[in-house]
């Protein structure tokens, strides 16, 4: 079994055990359900976007600890502040040790910026409860839905007023799953069999992406020159976590890297 397949299969456990506690329609009584998303499409298109969804992570699986101490509210400020257009909280607790209530956090400190749950989504359920806990965006991982399933979920999301990051680590993933529910595509350049980066992967599809979805690469993110060149071959945001979370100071290490991502096309231009 491997750590996507355990994942799975404990999230099914987990969401059942959540809805008894509670209930879809309480879910929608929560005070944020009925509140207007902020829309991520709008952000990283934004004139002088970053394009960076910064992410707030504690753990992995590949890579155990990566930052036990860091506040939720204060780590997603400072992002904000340093030039992050979205935000990117995990609510997975067991391998990511995440929380609804790092989500919720997050959203009441930037009410203005928009957030992606960043979770294993493999019942409707959750999207209620994304839209219940202040998300505006939300995760399909094609490595473990179906193509049926990624329609039906985003459609759900849709209903909700959420917009859809679709997210597929090769090409057989991106041509089963690829549809006109889904808002934004997001390339891994992780394999989830060995767990190595390369982004080569982004390379290789962004060919295969219409330029109609805000076209997204995920992990081994670490330079400005790496994101340049991405950026150039059409790739609009970048999700980074690691590279700011393993950090003393996360929101310094986004600016950093916001400050050379100024330089470097300061010097292409010129």
């Amino acid at each position: 079994m491997t750590i996507l397949d355990r994942i799975i299969t404990e999230k099914r456990v987990e969401v059942a055990q959540r809805r008894m506690q509670v209930s879809e329609q309480a879910l929608a009584a929560y005070p944020l359900f009925n509140r207007a998303v902020n829309s991520a499409i709008a952000a990283i298109r934004a004139t002088n976007s970053t394009g960076v969804i910064a992410e707030f992570k504690r753990k992995s699986p590949s890579k155990g600890l990566i930052n036990g101490t860091a506040d939720v509210a204060a780590t997603t400020s400072g992002y904000v502040r340093a030039g992050a257009a979205c935000l990117s909280v995990l609510t997975d607790e067991p391998f990511f040790g995440g929380t609804p209530a790092d989500l919720q956090a997050a959203r009441a400190a930037n009410p203005l910026t928009p957030i992606l749950r960043k979770d294993f989504v493999i019942d409707a359920y959750q999207l209620l409860e994304a839209k219940a806990w202040g998300a505006d965006l939300v995760l399909l991982i094609a490595a473990c839905l179906s193509a049926d399933e990624v329609k039906q979920l985003s459609r759900f999301a849709h209903e909700l007023g959420l917009e859809v990051l679709l997210e597929v680590h090769d090409a057989e993933e991106l041509d089963r799953t690829l549809c006109d529910t889904v808002d934004l595509v997001g390339v891994n350049n992780r394999n989830l069999k060995t767990f190595e980066t390369s982004v080569e992967t982004s390379m290789e599809l962004i060919r295969q992406i219409p330029d109609s979805f805000v076209r997204v690469t995920e992990s081994g993110l670490h330079d400005a020159q790496t994101m340049h060149r991405l950026r150039m071959a059409g790739y609009e945001a970048f999700l980074i976590g690691e590279a700011f979370m393993k950090t003393t100071a996360p929101e310094l290490a986004l600016a950093t890297l916001v400050d050379q991502l100024s330089k470097q096309n300061s010097t292409i231009t010129n």
